[in-house]
Formats: C-alpha cells, structure tokens, sequence
C-alpha cells in the first residue's frame, strides 16, 4: 500500500524545533571569529628588529634555549628571530621572538616556563615587572632565574596576543577570548631577552636598557608591531 505525500511533510512541532536549531546555529556562526588580526606579515619578522642597539651588536645565532622543536611548536610559531648580541661594556643579550599568527583556544604562544625546563633548567618564581620606555609608558612583562649544571640565565620577556600585553597564562586567554567575541582571531608574540649572569639586579637593569633601547629606536608602526597600542 502506498503512503502519501503528506506523510513526509514535516509537523508544526519539528518546524518550531527545526527553526530554533537553525537559529541558535546561525548565531553561533555570527559570533565565532572570522577576521584574523595579523599586526607582523609573512616573512617580516627578521626584518624589524635591527642588528644594532644602542652599543649592542648582532653576533650569532646559537646559543639560546629554543622552544621544543615539536609538532605543536610548528603549529604554533610562522616565524622566530633568535640572536644573540655582544657590546664592549655591557652584559650580552640573546633575544628571542616568536611569532604565531593565529591564537586560538587550544593553540597558544609557549611562555618561556615551558622551555627552560624541557631543556634541563630549574626556575625561580616569575616575577612581574615593567620595562620602561622613553614615551612615558611601561611595557609589563615578566622575570625570572633559569639555573642549569652549566649556566645561570636571567630571563625578561613579555607576550602580545592582539592588541593586548598579557602576564599571566589566565589573562592571556582572556586576550584571545576578548578578541573572539569582537570576531577577530588574534595573532601572538613572545619577545624574550636573557643574559648568562648570577648576578640578578645587574641582568635586569642590562635587559630593561636592551629592551628599551630596541622599541625607543624603532619607528611607532614597528613598535606597534612588538607592543601594541602601548607603543604610543
């Protein structure tokens, strides 16, 4: 016996439930993030950052803690700079910066507490600190000893995750959240600077000098690039 056409067509009850599904599914393609939000282009990175700072000069390349050469790390990063650089009357300073274009809610730039002792360093407590700039502003950041059989290495670094300067793990996710719900992926920088030195006050003060003197050279647009809006 054949059934009627009518039989397929759905009820009142499936369109209401139909029509509330579709609806709380396009809301949720609204509000998810659309618009990447890249402030560093392709290729990029290398560029900005010069091979002299103040009385700093570029010497090499080895020497410093990387993070883990992982799957996940190439996930993470499109870009990475490390040098080291030596001056005549200062302590040397090995600068890192990582570059992931896309942050994300399971895929988020490493802080450098994660490196260190995947490559054998024990760590003092991070401590948050400030790097003042020439503009009046202070860019946080934070600090810590890493302690090895071989070296003590004095460590500053700081994230930016969009437009923000987050120094903990919990306000950078907040930053990818915050730029999420305006419909942005967020791009994420790591800028780490580190000195082989016991000697902790006197590596902070090199490091801050460094640091300062680096985004103080560098025209606002680049700086923006390093800093976000603190830039000035």
């Amino acid at each position: 016996m054949s059934e009627t056409g009518d039989n397929f067509l759905p009820s009142r009850r499936d369109l209401l439930i139909g029509g509330a599904s579709l609806a709380a599914a396009g809301t949720a393609f609204a509000r998810m993030p659309h618009d990447p939000m890249m402030l560093i282009g392709k290729d990029q990175l290398d560029k900005i950052i010069p091979l002299k700072i103040d009385n700093w000069s570029f010497d090499t390349t080895s020497g410093l803690v990387l993070p883990p050469p992982d799957q996940l790390a190439r996930l993470l990063y499109d870009q990475q700079v490390a040098r080291s650089y030596t001056s005549p009357d200062q302590l040397p300073v090995m600068l890192l910066l990582a570059y992931g274009s896309s942050q994300s809610g399971m895929l988020q730039i490493h802080r450098p507490e994660i490196c260190y002792p995947a490559s054998g360093f024990k760590l003092t407590e991070t401590q948050v600190t400030a790097i003042p700039l020439a503009s009046g502003h202070a860019l946080p950041s934070r600090s810590f000893t890493a302690n090895s059989d071989t070296r003590v290495e004095q460590v500053l670094y700081w994230t930016r995750i969009g437009e923000l300067v987050p120094t903990g793990w919990w306000t950078q996710r907040l930053a990818v959240v915050r730029s999420n719900l305006h419909g942005r992926i967020p791009d994420g920088l790591l800028v780490r600077l580190s000195t082989v030195s016991s000697d902790a006050a006197q590596a902070d003060a090199t490091l801050k000098k460094f640091a300062g003197a680096m985004l103080d050279a560098m025209p606002l647009a680049t700086r923006r690039m390093l800093i976000g809006p603190i830039a000035g």
